[in-house]
């Protein structure tokens, strides 16, 4: 059988032609790339940026129902806003330290009203929690759950809330960081743990392959949260939750925004398969230390913004080079591709990357 070049990457197998990875949410740069007016037609569009540049992976939209342009914004993604806390989560507003220690998700399982959250689903039982990965999978796929899991294919599941980012979208920043270091915290992240505990051992018997698994452990200067903090409240529950998964022949790419230095070599440990991080994070350093895992972000969108193809060059070239370490590099702006950064970079980057990122 003949395996993608990108199924080789994320098993860290090194083919001759590096794959990508990239986290694209650029229409304006769609349009570009293939003439076709991706809000008029985004079905289209999105076909013929396929055909041209199949290396980005991008799902194709079902219909060509034109998408209308967001005029006012707060936070853009896309075609979209991102989401933005609330401070209100079903019907509980949370304003104060006692706010926070009141509250159980576990008697709160139901996360459907809960946008802000990300994962907004029912938690409430395991069938409630597959048929809401049975969407999840529809929908980045395009297509039903085979019946066992695809030699060779590249579909995957994804959770946004490995458990990190369970409290800080829940109670915010601000309120997050003043409760978290209390013991009574660690209540609140064992019944988060209890609802993911659920979601992964479904998650586990489904048939795919793959798991990205994402939590932002780290701003661009390191870990958010001290190692003593990490080792009690996250990391033992990240080695239960990645162990049910692999059991299930299941390989975990993690994703961490900011820099990742601190918390990459605990990830490994815990079982995490490969990290997709940022150009905070020394990707090199990391290629050099863990030469099986996949890894991919070392690409910096800053250097698009100034579309000098000089300046995308080094970058693509340095690129390679680290490349040339690990089996599992993955050629990845890190800090993604939004819908500022200019059309003509991304093509010079694209082009680049296609004529040069090779392993000899």
């Amino acid at each position: 059988m003949q395996y993608s070049d990108y199924y080789l990457g994320l098993m860290g197998k090194g083919p001759k032609k590096i794959p990508h990875r990239e986290l694209w949410s650029n229409p304006e740069a769609e349009t570009y790339l293939t003439g076709i007016d991706y809000y008029k037609y985004p079905k289209l569009c999105r076909e013929k940026l396929s055909e041209l540049y199949p290396q980005l992976n991008l799902p194709v939209p079902k219909t060509d129902a034109p998408i209308p342009k967001i005029e006012t914004f707060r936070s853009r993604w896309g075609d979209g806003e991102t989401y933005g806390g609330s401070g209100k989560v079903g019907d509980n507003v949370f304003n104060e330290e006692e706010d926070v220690f009141n509250f159980s998700p576990l008697a709160n399982p139901d996360f459907r009203r809960w946008g802000h959250v990300v994962m907004p689903w029912d938690f409430s039982t395991d069938e409630t929690i597959k048929q809401h990965t049975i969407e999840q999978f529809r929908a980045s796929a395009g297509k039903e759950p085979p019946l066992k899991a695809e030699e060779g294919s590249t579909d995957y599941l994804w959770f946004y809330n490995t458990l990190f980012m369970w409290p800080l979208l829940t109670f915010g920043w601000d309120l997050f960081l003043r409760c978290c270091l209390d013991d009574e915290f660690d209540r609140i992240m064992a019944e988060f743990a209890e609802i993911n505990r659920r979601v992964f051992k479904v998650f586990a018997d489904f048939p795919c392959n793959f798991v990205f698994c994402h939590d932002d452990l780290a701003t661009s200067i390191g870990p958010v949260c001290p190692p003593s903090w990490m080792r009690k409240n996250i990391y033992p529950y990240y080695e239960e939750f990645f162990s049910i998964m692999k059991a299930g022949g299941k390989r975990i790419i993690f994703i961490c925004d900011g820099n990742s230095d601190g918390v990459v070599d605990d990830l490994v440990a815990c079982g995490a398969d490969g990290l997709v991080a940022e150009p905070f994070t020394d990707i090199r350093g990391i290629a050099k230390k863990h030469k099986d895992i996949v890894i991919a972000g070392e690409g910096d969108n800053r250097i698009l913004m100034g579309n000098d193809k000089a300046e995308i060059r080094t970058m693509v070239e340095q690129m390679v080079e680290t490349a040339q370490l690990s089996g599992g590099y993955l050629m990845s702006i890190g800090n993604h591709i939004p819908f500022n950064v200019p059309p003509e970079a991304i093509k010079t980057y694209l082009d680049l990357a296609d004529e040069l990122a090779y392993r000899k």
